[in-house]
């Protein structure tokens, strides 16, 4: 009996030991600040927290850049996203690598994270690919690539033309 209960007493001690382990395990992820939102990991959606270590979503502007931007007059494009938007993760790994091959610096704003921005820029439909000239928004592509099988949405060349149309605005 007391064999019985000396062993028993061993797996109430592991257990207990992997339970504080995994408490300082917590304790430590949900408390780190992730650098592309500069707030706790713990604090994000949790589609945002899938999206973090993904290629495609590291070009992130927080609110402050963005509205420094239109304070300062600047000319640019920005990918306003949702983290939980299915035809934003169907878009954005096509979008990026077209951006990248035009030479363009497609900044991206999670609407997801800073939802007051879906009225401040009058944003029905994710994603949305906007142009600023002077700080203003003048245009405007909203909604992504048209999936497989539907013909809601735009063509990888719609989104070229629109940033070929901008782009020669922006070197001026």
């Amino acid at each position: 009996m007391k064999k019985k209960k000396k062993v028993k007493m061993i797996y109430v001690y592991i257990a207990i030991i992997v339970v504080l382990f995994g408490f300082i395990f917590v304790l430590n992820n949900n408390g780190k600040v992730n650098a592309l939102y500069n707030k706790p990991v713990s604090e994000l959606n949790p589609a945002t927290r899938a999206l973090l270590d993904d290629p495609n979503y590291q070009n992130i502007i927080l609110p402050d850049e963005l509205d420094k931007m239109v304070a300062d007059k600047e000319d640019f494009f920005v990918y306003l996203f949702a983290s939980d938007c299915p035809h934003c993760r169907y878009t954005t790994p096509q979008l990026m690598p077209l951006a990248d091959e035009l030479g363009i610096d497609l900044p991206q704003f999670n609407l997801r994270e800073f939802p007051t921005y879906f009225a401040k820029y009058n944003v029905e439909y994710t994603p949305t690919l906007a142009y600023f000239k002077d700080g203003v928004q003048v245009d405007k592509l909203e909604g992504g690539l048209a999936e497989e099988g539907t013909t809601a949405g735009y063509s990888l060349d719609d989104f070229r033309e629109f940033f070929n149309k901008h782009a020669g605005a922006e070197a001026q």
